[in-house]
């Protein structure tokens, strides 16, 4: 683009006016905008896997500490009830002596603050705490949160 000016004797002068012209790049922008929104939701995310499936060996399987907890509070260590929760740690270390680490299952309807206090009780004794889940398979939505 240029301008002309006249100067003070009629004649006329050119001048190069510099300028960026961003309407290009603000049009590739919102074009990029509009393809990233509308392909995000379709890309998923993880690594779907086979695992392969075999005879389940009772030979070869050792027993692990698991802690059940119900909705109401109550504890149990694979079979055995645990009638207070400081009694827990030494219940596993007892019945499990090499334990390192324990699998707590707890019902879905357990309060944080009755699951927080197994955790931390577990963690106190030196025993990494390892939840236990189950994949939702029946196609309805997850509960709502209050």
């Amino acid at each position: 683009m240029a301008i002309s000016l006249k100067n003070g004797m009629g004649k006329r002068r050119s001048m190069a006016l510099a300028e960026i012209n961003i309407v290009p790049l603000v049009d590739v922008v919102m074009v990029l905008l509009v393809i990233f929104m509308l392909t995000a939701h379709v890309m998923e995310y993880g690594l779907e896997v086979d695992v392969p499936k075999v005879k389940s060996v009772a030979d070869s399987a050792k027993e692990l500490p698991v802690v059940g907890m119900s909705k109401t509070g109550d504890l149990v260590l694979n079979d055995q009830r645990i009638a207070r929760l400081a009694e827990l740690p030494a219940a596993v270390k007892r019945r499990f002596p090499n334990a390192t680490e324990v699998y707590l299952r707890a019902d879905g309807a357990v309060t944080w603050d009755n699951l927080a206090q197994v955790v931390a009780e577990l963690g106190e004794a030196k025993l990494k705490v390892n939840m236990v889940t189950q994949q939702d398979e029946s196609g309805r939505p997850l509960r709502k949160q209050r």
